[in-house]
């Protein structure tokens, strides 16, 4: 069995309270090296608190934070990170190369200006001034900053807001890559599809506690749902009040149920009530359907 990779940041019983709010209450969470952790939780659940514990922007008030295995405040341990926020407060009138080699002189090894344009899709836009790129544009030039002085725990919070879906998958790509060389990522999305595709694991966040923590087959595996797709005549309202159905929707000819438990039952009902059913489909449940059964939330979204 291989040894696990190792751990290069953590949060370990982790507490943090703002006045009578508890933001973060004894929170373990451990970033390991060729690993992608979705932190996911709905606003004001602790996600923002536990990134500001973990970037030494924040201090906790009980509990251990290692960065390294120092502190996140060490310049050592702040070199070997890269961070992606939401809100970037960059120099509009600076050209996206300059805006490149002056975070590139930071750091004593930096990665090459070619590859910091290859990974984050910069192709035509070094000599562009920052304030006039587009949202999404400006995004990429904040993901090549983020990973030019080669961070070996790189932290992306929302990276690929504003993206059109070649972009994204664009950031997907490069983000596979950086972790195949060994950096850790922890990724902070409101797309659960994002976190699906790109995750090892997931850690959610509810009222600052962690509800769920664990590769994303074990999240899944907090609920038993099925979704059956199908088009099919049968009434929707009658399908609603069979006992295996949790919910049902119809588009059109088609129709969307969610199974409490194993699908077998409904789909075996479903084709003896309606002879002339067809593209049954049948599909386990999802992460945004774990999320749900986990926190009771519905922010979190799925990726257009």
């Amino acid at each position: 069995m291989p040894s696990p990779s190792p751990v290069l940041a953590r949060l370990h019983g982790a507490s943090k309270r703002y006045g009578e709010v508890v933001a973060l209450d004894g929170v373990d969470l451990e970033l390991r090296g060729g690993e992608v952790t979705a932190l996911l939780g709905a606003n004001g659940a602790g996600k923002t608190t536990a990134v500001g514990l973990l970037l030494g922007l924040l201090q906790p008030d009980a509990g251990r934070v290692e960065l390294f295995g120092t502190t996140p405040q060490s310049l050592a341990a702040r070199r070997g990170i890269g961070v992606m926020l939401q809100a970037s407060a960059l120099q509009d009138t600076l050209r996206v190369g300059e805006l490149l080699e002056l975070t590139r002189s930071y750091y004593d090894a930096p990665r090459s200006v070619a590859d910091c344009v290859a990974l984050a899709g910069l192709d035509g836009l070094l000599g562009r001034r920052y304030g006039a790129l587009s949202g999404g544009q400006q995004r990429r030039v904040q993901f090549a900053l983020a990973i030019c002085g080669r961070p070996r725990v790189l932290f992306l919070d929302e990276p690929t807001t504003g993206l059109d879906i070649h972009a994204r998958q664009g950031l997907w790509r490069a983000i596979g890559e950086l972790v195949g060389q060994g950096a850790s990522v922890l990724l902070t999305t409101h797309y659960l599809e994002e976190a699906e595709r790109l995750a090892d694991r997931v850690t959610v966040l509810a009222r600052g506690r962690v509800v769920a923590d664990g590769a994303i087959d074990a999240v899944r595996a907090h609920v038993v749902r099925r979704r059956v797709r199908c088009v099919s005549t049968l009434d929707a309202a009658a399908l609603a009040g069979w006992p295996q159905v949790c919910e049902v929707r119809r588009d059109g000819e088609r129709l969307e149920l969610v199974a409490h438990d194993a699908a077998e039952p409904l789909v075996r009902r479903l084709l003896a009530e309606d002879p002339g059913l067809r593209e049954l489909e049948v599909e386990r449940a999802g992460l945004a359907d774990a999320f749900l059964a986990l926190t009771g939330d519905n922010e979190l979204k799925e990726a257009a």
